[in-house]
């Protein structure tokens, strides 16, 4: 297995109510070539990771509409797409979006700790893809059971192919999901809805570093 070949695997599924970033182009704001750039941002990311020889995911729920939808990228928006660029050496990343940059608020708050640990992790969804309502793509919601099994065997080859050892879980959906790989789990509160707090607490019980603490981003934070 290699970045190409699996972003490739990733293009190829296609579901329901589900936008597979790497295959499809939203009419509401996606560029003419937008899956093209995210299956290139994506491949640049995973070949990035591979050479860092890091053996950690950070693993959440799925992709949001105002994060990774638009970005194919695992708990990153494009307020962060720079950052990205500067904590994983090698990746070339770009925008695959008209208009404003959009943040994402618990993007912001993930960001803010992968730069106070030591080795920034892989970042993953237990569901790569964007589940939304029927017909109406700008909203979120949970994967169903038969669209996780369509990927899981496709989680399974990352998690083998990469050499991953620990699984952090961001939300307790992600690490109940992990708990089957074999590997090391841990388990970090949410940043949403009021689990600010906890969410810190857990990545610096995980690393043993403090992180900044910025009062004005104490409030909830929203998928």
């Amino acid at each position: 297995m290699n970045a190409t070949s699996f972003v490739k695997a990733l293009a190829e599924i296609s579901l329901p109510n589900v936008f597979n970033p790497y295959a499809d182009r939203c009419d509401l704001f996606d560029l003419p070539k937008a899956a093209s750039v995210r299956r290139k941002n994506l491949i640049s990311y995973l070949v990035a990771i591979e050479r860092s020889g890091t053996d950690i995911i950070w693993m959440g729920r799925d992709l949001g509409y105002r994060g990774g939808r638009r970005t194919g990228l695992a708990l990153t928006d494009e307020s962060h797409l720079n950052d990205m660029v500067e904590c994983y050496p090698g990746a070339s990343i770009s925008k695959a979006t008209t208009g404003p940059v959009v943040a994402e608020r618990t993007a912001t708050e993930i960001w803010a700790a992968i730069r106070a640990v030591p080795v920034p992790p892989l970042l993953w969804n237990v569901f790569p893809f964007h589940p939304h309502e029927p017909d109406q793509q700008l909203t979120n919601r949970k994967f169903t059971s038969r669209e996780l099994a369509v990927v899981d065997e496709l989680n399974r080859t990352l998690i083998k192919w990469l050499g991953i050892r620990t699984i952090v879980g961001i939300g307790q959906d992600a690490a109940k999901y992990a708990s089957d790989f074999g590997v090391t789990v841990e388990c970090i509160r949410h940043p949403s809805y009021g689990g600010v707090k906890d969410f810190r607490e857990g990545v610096e019980r995980v690393y043993g570093v403090a992180l900044h603490r910025n009062s004005a981003n104490q409030g909830e934070l929203f998928a």
